[in-house]
C-alpha cells in the first residue's frame, strides 16, 4: 500500500516491541485486524536494538531465551494474522474522525490510519543513550564506541573498556570476558548496582585476573585517530589519571526516554506513564488502551510477562469497542485454534 493513502483497520498498535507484537496475536485471536507503527526500522524494540544476544530468564516456558530469538518467535506467532507494519515512522497526531466513530492517526511520513481501537505499547517511548561528555566522542561512535551490544562475537579478541555500574555494565562485562582479549570496567564508585549474583561473579573474575575493575574512576579522555580508538584515559576523584589500552568503549549510562507526541494527546499521565484501568488497560480516552512499560496502575510490575497479560486483557476489551453491542465469547486457544482473518 502507498504510505500516502488512508488505511482502515480494526486496531492500531503503536510500538513493535515484544508486548506490541504479542498484542497483534491477541487482537487476532479476538478477530481484530491491525496495523503496527514503530519509530525503529525493524520490529523488536529494545530487544532488537539493545540486547538481541542478551539472555532473558523470566519468559514463561523458556528457562533462557535471547532477546532476538524472543522477537523472532513473537513474529512467527503473529504471522497468521498478517499485520501491516509501518516501520521507521513516529505517530505524530491522534484525533477523532469527523463522525466520531474512529481514531485517525497520522505519522511523520504522512501515513494516515483510521481505526476504532488504538493500543499503545510504546514502552518508555523513544529512547537513546546518555552519552558521556568526552571531547571528540562523535568521531568514534559506530566504529569504536558503542552504546549496546548487537553481536557479542564482534568484540572477540578486542580490548574492551566498559563504563558504568548498573546491570548492563556488569552483565556485558561477564559475557564479553569470555570472548574479548581484555575487559576493564570503569565505575566512579567501588560498589555496583546490579543483581547480587552478577556482582559476585564480577568480583570472582576480577580476582582471577579476567576482568580489571577500575574504581573509583570516571572517563576523562579518548586517544586514537580516524575513528579508531587506541586508549581510554580515566581519572580518579583527586585528578589522577590512568591510561587503559582499548579497541572498544561501551558507555552504559542508561537511556534517555521521551514519550514524544503521545504526551500531548490528552491522556492521563503519571510520572511519564499512561494511567490505565488494570482490568482492561483502558486509558481515559475511549477506545485507547495502553500496555507494557508505558502503562501505569498501582502494583504494576515492569516485566515483559506483565505486558503480555495486559495485551490479552486489552484485546478482549477492544473487541467491544470495535464491535459495539457484540459480546466476545471467551474460548481457550486449545478449542478455537488460530482463527483466520481472511475475508
Amino acid at each position: 500500500m502507498p504510505e500516502s493513502s488512508v488505511h482502515h483497520t480494526d486496531a492500531v498498535v503503536i510500538g513493535a516491541g515484544p508486548v506490541g507484537l504479542f498484542a497483534i496475536f491477541q487482537l487476532g485471536m479476538a478477530r481484530l485486524r491491525c496495523h503496527v507503527v514503530d519509530v525503529l526500522d525493524a520490529p523488536g524494540g529494545q530487544c532488537t536494538a539493545l540486547y538481541p544476544e542478551k539472555p532473558i530468564y523470566d519468559v514463561p516456558a523458556f528457562p533462557q531465551i535471547l532477546g532476538g530469538d524472543l522477537i523472532d518467535r513473537l513474529l512467527d506467532q503473529a504471522k497468521p494474522f498478517a499485520p501491516t507494519f509501518h516501520l521507521g515512522q513516529r505517530v505524530e497526531g491522534l484525533a477523532r474522525t469527523e463522525d466520531d466513530a474512529r481514531w485517525r492517526l497520522t505519522t511523520g511520513t504522512g501515513t494516515v490510519i483510521e481505526a476504532p481501537v488504538v493500543l499503545i505499547a510504546a514502552g518508555a517511548g523513544a529512547f537513546g543513550p546518555n552519552r558521556p561528555p568526552l571531547a571528540g566522542l562523535e568521531h568514534y561512535e559506530g566504529t569504536s564506541i558503542f552504546y549496546f551490544v548487537a553481536r557479542r562475537d564482534s568484540f572477540r579478541d578486542q580490548r574492551v573498556v566498559i563504563a558504568g555500574g548498573g546491570d548492563s555494565a556488569v552483565d556485558w562485562a561477564l559475557s564479553l570476558a569470555e570472548v574479548a582479549t581484555s575487559v576493564s570496567v570503569v565505575h566512579r564508585r567501588a560498589r555496583f548496582r546490579a543483581a547480587p549474583e552478577s556482582i559476585a561473579r564480577l568480583h570472582a573474575l576480577a580476582e582471577a585476573g579476567r576482568i580489571d575493575l577500575v574504581t573509583p574512576y570516571q572517563l576523562h579522555a579518548l586517544e586514537g585517530a580516524d575513528g579508531v580508538l587506541s586508549a581510554v584515559v580515566v581519572a580518579d576523584l583527586d585528578g589522577g589519571t590512568r591510561r587503559l589500552e582499548a579497541d572498544r568503549l561501551l558507555p552504559f549510562f542508561g537511556l534517555a526516554t521521551d514519550l514524544g507526541p503521545i504526551a500531548h494527546w490528552g491522556l492521563d499521565l503519571q510520572r511519564h506513564q499512561l494511567v490505565v484501568d488494570p482490568a482492561t488497560c483502558a486509558t481515559n480516552l475511549p477506545g485507547v488502551f495502553a500496555v507494557g512499560d508505558v502503562a501505569s496502575y498501582p502494583g504494576k510490575l515492569k516485566l515483559i510477562l506483565t505486558g503480555f497479560a495486559e495485551a490479552a486483557a486489552a484485546a478482549h476489551a477492544a473487541y467491544g469497542v470495535a464491535h459495539p453491542g457484540e459480546a466476545l465469547h471467551f474460548e481457550h486457544s486449545t478449542t478455537t485454534g488460530v482463527p483466520s482473518l481472511s475475508a
